[in-house]
């Protein structure tokens, strides 16, 4: 069997019709690649939190797609709990100091100073 030659166009011959047509599938597959290489990281980086939803079974794209989406809103949720106790927490702590300050301001409007005074300055600054 003789070899057989392809005589292959120049660029320059081809319409921009053909063009795409000869290039779509190659942007096809690299895009395809891109996607299956981040869905293989989402595994790698999540893969204890799979083992310990789903341990011995093999996940298909579907799955690791669905359990990263679960995992990030939980995260989300955790997050957001805990700045709201953070933010609970030094609004409590502002209410306290600012209640301090208004009581040392109103006991020291008073010239004369009774026992009574005296004890509740000395627990305040304790």
């Amino acid at each position: 069997m003789a070899p057989s030659t392809v005589f292959m166009e120049p660029d320059n011959l081809l319409t921009p019709k053909e063009k795409n047509k000869l290039r779509k599938p190659v942007v096809e597959k690299m895009r395809r690649d891109r996607i299956n290489s981040s869905i293989e990281q989402l595994k790698l980086l999540l893969e204890k939190e799979f083992q310990r939803h789903q341990p011995n079974s093999k996940l298909e794209k579907a799955d690791i797609l669905e359990m990263t989406v679960s995992y990030l809103k939980q995260q989300s949720q955790l997050q957001m709990k805990r700045s709201f106790q953070k933010s609970s927490h030094f609004d409590f702590r502002e209410g306290y100091s600012r209640c301090l300050q208004e009581a040392f301001h109103f006991l020291s409007l008073h010239k004369v100073r009774t026992e009574t005074q005296t004890k509740l300055l000395s627990h305040f600054q304790k």
